[in-house]
């Protein structure tokens, strides 16, 4: 996702689904990436080692590998289950390869083919499912946010930006999609950046409530009732008192 808010449009040509499918995609090869790579700062916030991994090019081969084997997929023969799974892992995999194929980098702002400097690599064409080209906007923008309109895909869905959401190290499967959405939408606002109180003052959260609001109720109001469910007890009392002091922020950085 670009530093800015992109429109949900859906593409209707991914609306199929067979509920009646047990079949499953094989996300093995992403979870073995995952636990290679991703590793926790001292304050607890996840980011991929994009050194170590550009240091190994065995790993880069795998990552090259699923992505191949994701893009032979087309997943409107799958549950719908199935398919968030899918297109999640669809999404990480391929931001991290774009950043990867760029490393070093100090953001992926800074990755794009675009005349204009510092506007990302979302517009472009990185996937081909099913003979259909996609970009990063359009897995996000275009699928994952119009056909499930689960607030929580904004935690699930990692831009390599140390301002999104906290970095998980499991893959989405079926079995696990559900407690995952849950678990990241926490993990993302136990501490700076998902959630930081000023000097007594004000709280900073991330601009994605501000650019995304019609996915969180629609009002500021609404923004703060959804990160009162997903925060502990002491975090949903200081909310209640700075709810009136918002400021909204964004670090771009590369995590």
């Amino acid at each position: 996702m670009a530093c800015g808010p992109p429109h949900a449009e859906r593409i209707s040509i991914w609306d199929p689904s067979d509920e009646s499918s047990v079949e499953r995609i094989d996300h093995g090869a992403w979870q073995d990436i995952l636990d290679g790579c991703v590793v926790a700062d001292p304050s607890g916030v996840s980011f991929v080692d994009y050194a170590a991994l550009a240091r190994n090019p065995a790993d880069a081969e795998t990552l090259a590998g699923y992505l191949k084997y994701l893009h032979r997929v087309d997943p409107r023969g799958y549950s719908r289950a199935e398919q968030i799974a899918y297109w999640i892992n669809l999404h990480g995999a391929t931001t991290m390869k774009i950043v990867l194929d760029a490393y070093p980098v100090d953001s992926i702002e800074e990755i794009h083919e675009d005349v204009v400097p510092m506007t990302g690599p979302w517009n472009e064409v990185y996937a081909n499912v099913a003979d259909q080209n996609l970009t990063l906007d359009q897995l996000e923008h275009g699928i994952l946010r119009p056909i499930w309109w689960d607030k929580r895909i904004h935690y699930a869905v990692n831009c390599a930006a140390y301002g999104c959401s906290h970095l998980i190290e499991t893959d989405f499967t079926t079995a696990n999609a559900e407690l995952l959405l849950e678990a990241v939408a926490r993990a993302s606002l136990k501490s700076p950046p998902g959630i930081d109180f000023v000097d007594n003052d004000f709280v900073i959260i991330s601009n994605t409530y501000d650019w995304f609001t019609e996915d969180f109720g629609g009002t500021e109001e609404s923004v703060i009732e959804h990160l009162v469910d997903y925060v502990d007890g002491k975090l949903a009392e200081l909310l209640g008192v700075f709810a009136c002091a918002i400021e909204y922020d964004y670090n771009c950085g590369l995590n």
